[in-house]
Formats: structure tokens, C-alpha cells, sequence
């Protein structure tokens, strides 16, 4: 049975043996002073398409979200080049290899203009991306660079303001200024949500907690199907 858009008490499974929790993440709150303001929203806000990006948008975070984030800001609504494969060509600068020597086009890549500003923060002075997949990241980092999306990391922040955020670099909070934009996105990593299993294990029943409500760091799809599968062969 399958029930959805429902929020089921938890006294609901008091009637089961065995319950499997996969609740998945939520975002992690980064508690920046004036994150209350009505600028800053999380991420799964944004992406739902319930908060609405002005015209300059900064992302706090910049792992795999943050970069998922920061694309998504930068590009066009309804804008799917991996559906157009003549603009997808076009935007990459790469033509037909049977026509064309290398596989590369002489007038090189030709992005269409990005959506909004982008900036994307982070904590880490080391370069943005550096922890993404070693097949793929190349790809996320190629592609807002052709957005003119601005890399900016070695930040604290400071605080949040109704008009931007306020940030400083390094241990001694050096060069203190305030971003103008028009909305804030935290990024700033997830954590898994145990309540709903820890609230199972207190009415005196068993919990396997699997994918990212176990583990939220560095989500990753194949092992929260390995764990779902394992477990099933287990009944």
C-alpha cells in the first residue's frame, strides 16, 4: 500500500514488527546571524520552485548541492539543453567529429547568456568543486564557468542582511564587506533525519534506517540501494 502526502504519527506503526526507515536528509542550518530574513531560503525551497530567484542570487555551500544549485540559478527556466542536441553542441562549441576535424568547432564554446548572477561561497580556500566526482565534476565546474558564475571561497559569514550577506576571509576576518543580492540559498550540507526512527525505536519497535536518513554525507544512490536491497533479502 502505497500512501502519499500524508504525515503519519508515529504511533501509526505500533501495529508492525519491523519498520524501515529511508526519511533521506535535511538541510543543514548553517546558523548565520539574520538568517531569519526573509531573503534566505534552503535549498529544497528554491529547487521546488516555491521560493522565486531575483536577478542576483548568492548559494552558500559550494559541494554537490551548491553546484546542482548554482547551475539551476544560472540557467534559463525551461532551458534543457540535453534535450536540443543543436543548442547543446552550440553551447559546448563541439560539432558532428565526421564533419568536423576534432569533434571541436573553430569559433570554440557559445553559451547563451546565464539567467541571473550567481555567486557561490564557501568556507574552504581550496578550489570550488574540488570534492565532486572525478568523471563528472569537470563537467559542473566547465559549465558555470560559462555562466560567469563567481567562485568565491576562505569566507566566514558574517551576517545576513535584508539587501545581501556580509562576509570576511580568513582567521582574521579580514576584508569585511556586503554582497548585494537579492536572495540568499544555504547549501551548507545536510543531515539525516532520525526523529522519525528514533520515535519508532521509543514505542518498542525495530528500525532499519538506511541511504541518507543513515549516512548523509556525500549522499550516494548506490549505496542506499545497496542497504535497501541487502535488507529486503533479510525477511
Amino acid at each position: 500500500k502505497v500512501v502519499l502526502g500524508h504525515q503519519t504519527p508515529h504511533s501509526d506503526f505500533a501495529e508492525y514488527d519491523e519498520v524501515v526507515i529511508a526519511t533521506g536528509v535535511i538541510p543543514k542550518d548553517p546558523k548565520i546571524p539574520g538568517q531569519e530574513n526573509s531573503i534566505v531560503s534552503n535549498y529544497t525551497e528554491m529547487l521546488s520552485g516555491k521560493v522565486q530567484p531575483g536577478n542576483r542570487v548568492a548559494v552558500i555551500g559550494a559541494g554537490g548541492i551548491g553546484f546542482d544549485v548554482a547551475e539551476f540559478l544560472a540557467h534559463k527556466k525551461g532551458q534543457d539543453l540535453s534535450q536540443n542536441i543543436d543548442k547543446w553542441m552550440k553551447e559546448w562549441g563541439v560539432g558532428d567529429p565526421e564533419l568536423v576535424r576534432g569533434g571541436l568547432l573553430e569559433k570554440g564554446s557559445r553559451p547563451s547568456a546565464a539567467a541571473r548572477d550567481v555567486i557561490l561561497l564557501q568556507r574552504k580556500d581550496t578550489k570550488h568543486g574540488r570534492s565532486l566526482g572525478k568523471t563528472t565534476g569537470w563537467i559542473h565546474r566547465a559549465s558555470l564557468n560559462m555562466k560567469g558564475v563567481e567562485m568565491i571561497g576562505g569566507v566566514n559569514y558574517e551576517s545576513i542582511y535584508a539587501d545581501g550577506i556580509a562576509i570576511s576571509f580568513g582567521e582574521k576576518r579580514e576584508n569585511y564587506h556586503k554582497l548585494v543580492v537579492d536572495n540568499v540559498v544555504i547549501c551548507a550540507g545536510q543531515v539525516s533525519e532520525k526523529d522519525t526512527a528514533e520515535a519508532i525505536q521509543k514505542i518498542g519497535r525495530k528500525a532499519h534506517v538506511i541511504g541518507g536518513a543513515d549516512v548523509a554525507a556525500e549522499l550516494d544512490a548506490k549505496r542506499a540501494i545497496d542497504q535497501g536491497v541487502r535488507l529486503a533479502l533479510t525477511f
